[in-house]
């Protein structure tokens, strides 16, 4: 068994090995209780990029997770003109030379300690290292102050309690887990709002008031991002560097800085951070010859789609319909891709250029979502 095999095991002992069954049953299969099941990538974009049909917010849906928590008005549960209208006025905030720039300015001072202890030859867990950048990067985001590596790290720990309440058959959380996931963002709320507030057109909140943001928008739009965009971030950096090292492609992408994006790329496809999407039906559709009924929900099994092109190959050229599908396709498709991208291609280069690394230790998570390990200590050979 691989590590990745291994990770998906441990933190879903049941639901992974129904969901990889499911996968031989065909590309499209309607499975009692869950709901019509698309395994095919093709299929799956087919399915994501009409948004008239296939919807977030009807029930089943990911509306049915979050607006109790979140409120109606963010991009995670809305549709139609006024997702379209809110979606273009956010754009902007996440064009690819902003977020580089602030991945750069906030991460500096990480990465340089992160540089230096592999330099002097010390192990370094690099989930807790993910886990407090992200917590820097998002912190930066909502507008939070003078964090420090243990509020950064609690600020990633607060998400993680939240995310963990869902699993891969969870279609609502419970009102006691409702009104825990409130009082945890509540907080941060207030952080998102008080910057918004300042007006200071160089943080992510100041712009969203420029951009005609009300304060609950940006509220809204300051935990949506807080949910969705320190896991994600978190868990592949970890992963990215074990299959490198495992496949023995460190010092190539290391030596070839241009192999980065393509390794990231195919780092996500192997790990698919998103490993299911949902989607409520609101009118008669047909996919890959299965007829759908409205009030169906359709479960893009996208971990199945993306491994169905086999093991981690650096080489392996991605095909049209599969292209970024785990971060979605269509109207939907995350509009964070571009921060996301900035910090993990910025922490990837920084680590490899440390290199080579080895693995010392490593151990797979429980009782998480998105399949992760629970430490992964590295140790740079070229230490002086």
């Amino acid at each position: 068994m691989n590590w990745e095999e291994r990770l998906y095991l441990t933190a879903h002992p049941f639901a992974y090995p129904l969901l990889r069954g499911v996968a031989r049953r065909g590309p499209i299969v309607r499975v009692p209780k869950v709901g019509v099941v698309v395994n095919d990538a093709a299929l799956a974009r087919e399915v994501l990029m009409d948004g008239e049909t296939f919807r977030k917010d009807g029930p089943g849906s990911p509306g049915d997770l979050w607006t109790p928590v979140l409120g109606p008005s963010v991009l995670l549960n809305m549709e139609g003109d006024a997702h379209r209208a809110l979606r273009r006025r956010l754009t902007d905030l996440f064009v690819p030379s902003c977020t580089e720039a602030l991945c750069g300015r906030v991460l500096a001072e990480p990465l340089a300690g992160l540089t230096g202890r592999l330099a002097r030859g010390a192990a370094l867990d690099l989930v807790d290292a993910a886990r407090v950048m992200s917590g820097t990067v998002i912190g930066e985001v909502i507008g939070l102050e003078g964090g420090t590596e243990a509020a950064y790290r609690d600020l990633f720990e607060q998400g993680e309690r939240i995310v963990s309440m869902v699993s891969l058959r969870t279609r609502r959380l419970s009102p006691a887990q409702a009104r825990r996931a409130r009082e945890v963002l509540g907080p941060l709320g207030d952080i998102a709002a008080k910057s918004y507030l300042a007006g200071d057109e160089s943080t992510v909140m100041g712009r969203m008031r420029a951009l005609g943001l009300s304060e609950d928008e940006a509220r809204g739009a300051a935990g949506a991002f807080f949910l969705t965009g320190t896991e994600t971030v978190a868990t592949l950096l970890p992963r990215l560097i074990a299959l490198l090292h495992d496949h023995g492609q460190s010092s190539r992408v290391a030596d070839d800085p241009a192999l980065l994006d393509r390794a990231i790329e195919e780092a996500m496809r192997v790990t698919t951070p998103t490993p299911v999407m949902l989607r409520s039906v609101h009118r008669p559709a047909a996919v890959g010859g299965v007829a759908i009924r409205p009030g169906e929900r359709v479960l893009i099994a996208t971990h199945n789609c993306c491994r169905a092109y086999g093991p981690f190959d650096l080489d392996r050229p991605h095909p049209p319909e599969l292209r970024r599908l785990w971060f979605g396709a269509g109207p939907h498709f995350c509009i964070g891709y571009p921060l996301a991208m900035a910090q993990i291609r910025l922490v990837a280069r920084t680590l490899l250029a440390a290199g080579p690394l080895v693995i010392t230790r490593r151990a797979a998570a429980r009782n998480v979502l998105i399949p992760t390990y629970r430490y992964l200590d590295v140790r740079s050979e070229v230490a002086a």
